[in-house]
């Protein structure tokens, strides 16, 4: 077990050594749109993910909420979720 997490690890080092930590800008926009557009701009972005109703509406629930954070706060949120997002997803967006 051990040997076989080694190699994985090595392997995984020599494979993803060109992952880039530039930001998608499809993550991007979502995550700007959901916290800083209106609700009434942002719903039909909601669209493309073709989610059953309900789901939508918790997500406009949950923006609803984040709506009273003051702008500076959302925008300090914009910069750690985009952050975080790609110390952990490096190089696994496909969408442009």
């Amino acid at each position: 077990m051990r040997l076989f997490l080694s190699v994985l690890l090595v392997t995984l080092t020599l494979c993803c050594y060109e992952a880039n930590a530039l930001a998608c800008p499809a993550f991007v926009q979502d995550i700007s749109g959901f916290l800083l557009k209106p609700t009434i701009v942002f719903e039909p972005s909601l669209a493309k993910y073709e989610a059953p109703p309900e789901n939508v509406q918790a997500v406009l629930d949950v923006k609803s909420c984040t709506d009273n954070i003051p702008y500076s706060g959302r925008l300090s949120l914009i910069k750690i979720m985009v952050t975080s997002f790609f110390f952990v997803h490096r190089g696994f967006c496909s969408a442009e």
